[in-house]
């Protein structure tokens, strides 16, 4: 594992590339959103259209998954892939690596996954109701279901982490052997594997937000 480049010491924090680059991204995503914003129309030009295309598609796939909690959860899902597209292709600018090939940066988001999912529980059922398919069927099972929401946190954090940093190393071995004889080829991979990635982990944490809420649903509405 390639170690952390620590860039600025404040105190006990230390900040690394990887919270450098990850600041970069969000300001560019809030300066793209500013301008996307700013000059919207009833009759869209080029740009809209493309930009209303891609919203259009994620909410599709978010509806696909859950139709009943997909606009209430869309944000959510649509930022994480939004910010993984660029987070995993900044391994491509000279000088810069993908946040995600840094398993602090991958754990955090899956942190916020674990979050969000009690989070949209807590609010679209109240708590009593949400935590309480913690002790369904049976009481015994708390402990799995406990096990569970950590394993699987946990195999999300590592899996995008483990994913990355193994594109970008295998890149660069490429690199090394076959010189600048291959660029195109290794260039369209890495491409295609950071959108693959971002792909999955959102679609992931799609799963894992509506499994819950619509499990929940269908227990209750099979006690009324």
């Amino acid at each position: 594992m390639e170690p952390e480049s620590v860039l600025l010491t404040l105190g006990p924090l230390a900040i690394t590339d990887t919270v450098v680059t990850t600041w970069g991204i969000m300001a560019l995503l809030w300066l793209l959103a500013w301008l996307a914003s700013r000059r919207l129309a009833d009759s869209p030009g080029l740009w809209q259209t493309a930009l209303e295309a891609v919203v259009a598609t994620m909410e599709e796939a978010v509806l696909a998954v859950t139709p009943r909690f997909g606009k209430q959860i869309l944000p959510f899902v649509a930022s994480l892939w939004v910010f993984l597209v660029l987070a995993n292709l900044c391994g491509l600018v000279p000088g810069l690596h993908s946040p995600t090939r840094d398993l602090s940066a991958t754990g955090a988001l899956a942190l916020l996954v674990f979050l969000a999912s009690h989070w949209y529980g807590i609010r679209l059922q109240g708590p009593r109701a949400y935590f309480r398919h913690y002790l369904a069927p049976s009481p015994i099972l708390l402990p799995f279901h406990l096990i569970s929401e950590v394993s699987r946190t946990l195999a999300l954090a590592v899996r995008l982490f483990g994913n990355i940093m193994s594109l970008e190393m295998a890149a660069l071995l490429i690199l090394l052997v076959a010189g600048f004889l291959a660029p195109v080829p290794i260039l369209m991979l890495h491409i295609v594997e950071a959108l693959v990635q971002a792909y999955i982990f959102g679609m992931l944490a799609l799963i894992y937000v509506a499994g819950g809420l619509e499990s929940q649903q269908e227990r209750q509405a099979r006690e009324e």
